[in-house]
């Protein structure tokens, strides 16, 4: 046997030892919460979680849980919202999880989003379907986007939709209404990315809108850009709310003041480095071409979903892009991370879109690229976890308490502080804050940072481009394969070449 023959089989044999001793020392990632195609049918009930607990048990922290105002005490479980399966924009669904078993599903639409519980028992889900052809303003076909608010008492395969609101929208991408937050009265406050704005909606109609473009600057058609990607509202107070900016790295506090809002307080705000983190796409815009934007600084929080408001000076953040979850504390006039978690079971996040600190002090992530939903102590420890298979998950609320709206902190050495509410919102602020005293940084728990340069990157575009590829096909796999591949050319090259 000639060489050339030698290396293409050597080649073959590198991808195929790479393949199987990928599977074969992969971490567990947990079954899959209901056995099936999460879209097509009804669940296996013998599938289990990882690590299944009690979910209404107390946890590992002492406190008493306090469900929301009015919500039922024996409700239990999980609430996931699933963006697609194989896919961003199809076989979406919102389910209830209860020790591993599907107790009913949402599948009518192609994606869904936020889920969450409300106090009187009921669920209400983000959703997006395109392909309609009621468009109003944009031709048809287009997507519509809105919410459901479901009947959840009972409920077994697809509970009963009691509310429906949804608005048109140019594109199925970067369009969509991700999140839904119940207020007084029955009303809901919600994020439309198309127009990048928070309304309010009462009995199906907008009875209230903030619009972004009086805080940044605008692009002529915003529904024509991936402008800012509003994508999170969160009530923490009297008329005000925390939203999240993803395009701009910044969560603004809006205070509405009657017919208008303004914003007290930006978290992460910009300080004057480089803003490429925010306008390549393109993203955000330099309407008056000085060459500066609102741009948080990326190394604080990058494209994040879902904060959490812990209390006043206190925040947890899904930091997407950074792969991992990070509780924010200020310090005079900066947000400081305290504590950052960058993965579970052997395995490092992979752009997360949901943290949330439960009541009894652990934390709850979804993992979106992942494709799984991990509890963990404050220490990192896994109390359990979930696959959701083909699943692209982004966001997991536990029953009954939802996202409350102040929660446990992590241990720190000196408590959040009051910070000048008209500085903090002013970007163009010169003042240096103290200094964080006391402390070499947060604290980080988690799994260690084992990627590999280029390769570690291409697995994931790979995986976001394929959903249905394998989770264990990390950075060195690509490596392993991409090396094989090289061989199995050369060997055949050579072989061309030869005459072999």
């Amino acid at each position: 046997m000639r060489r050339g023959s030698l290396v293409a089989g050597g080649g073959v044999v590198v991808v195929v030892a790479t393949l199987l001793l990928g599977a074969a020392l992969a971490p567990g990632t947990g079954s899959a919460v209901d056995g099936t195609d999460p879209a097509a049918g009804t669940p296996s009930p013998t599938s289990t979680p990882v690590g299944t607990v009690d979910e209404t048990r107390s946890g590992t922290r002492s406190g008493t849980a306090t469900p929301t105002d009015g919500a039922a005490p024996t409700r239990r479980g999980t609430l996931i919202g699933v963006q697609g399966s194989g896919s961003y924009t199809e076989r979406g669904y919102a389910e209830l999880v209860v020790d591993g078993a599907r107790q009913w599903a949402l599948t009518e639409e192609d994606t869904y989003f936020d889920v969450s519980p409300l106090p009187d028992g009921r669920a209400v889900a983000a959703w997006m379907s395109h392909g309609v052809d009621d468009c109003g303003p944009y031709p048809a076909p287009c997507a519509r986007t809105g919410f459901v608010v479901v009947d959840t008492d009972g409920a077994a395969g697809s509970p009963e939709v009691l509310e429906r609101f949804s608005i048109p929208v140019r594109t199925d991408t970067n369009s969509e209404i991700h999140d839904v937050e119940p207020l007084p009265g029955g009303r809901f406050a919600v994020t439309d990315m198309d127009r990048e704005r928070l309304l309010i909606v009462e009995d199906g109609e907008v009875v209230w809108q903030w619009n972004a473009s009086s805080f940044y600057e605008a692009p002529p058609d915003p529904t024509r850009r991936d402008w800012l990607h509003v994508n999170d509202v969160d009530r923490i107070g009297d008329g005000r709310f925390l939203l999240s900016v993803r395009n701009a790295n910044q969560l603004l506090v809006l205070q509405r003041r009657g017919d208008d809002a303004e914003v007290v307080e930006v978290i992460n705000r910009d300080r004057g480095g480089d803003d490429a983190s925010c306008t390549e796409g393109p993203r955000l815009y330099d309407a008056d071409g000085d060459g500066d934007v609102r741009c948080g600084d990326p190394s604080v929080f990058q494209e994040q979903h879902n904060p959490q408001w812990l209390g006043d000076g206190a925040v947890l953040v899904a930091d997407s892009d950074n792969d991992r979850a990070v509780e924010l504390h200020r310090r005079g006039d900066r947000w400081v991370p305290v504590w950052v978690l960058t993965g579970a079971n052997g395995r490092s996040f992979e752009w997360p879109r949901d943290a949330d600190r439960l009541p009894n002090g652990n934390t709850l992530v979804a993992d979106s690229r992942g494709r799984r939903v991990v509890e963990v102590t404050q220490s990192g420890e896994v109390v359990s976890s979930y696959s959701t298979g083909n699943g692209i998950v982004y966001e997991a609320d536990r029953l009954p308490y939802g996202e409350p709206v102040g929660a446990p902190l992590y241990a720190t050495d000196q408590p959040p502080t009051g910070g000048d509410e008209t500085a903090t919102a002013d970007g163009d602020g010169t003042a240096e804050p103290p200094a964080a005293t006391g402390t070499d940084g947060p604290v980080v728990v988690g799994e260690p940072d084992t990627s590999l340069p280029v390769f570690s990157p291409a697995a994931s575009l790979l995986r976001a481009g394929l959903p249905w590829l394998p989770l264990w096909l990390q950075g060195a796999e690509v490596a392993g394969v991409t090396l094989g591949l090289l061989l199995i050319g050369g060997g055949l090259l050579d072989r061309r070449r030869s005459g072999e």
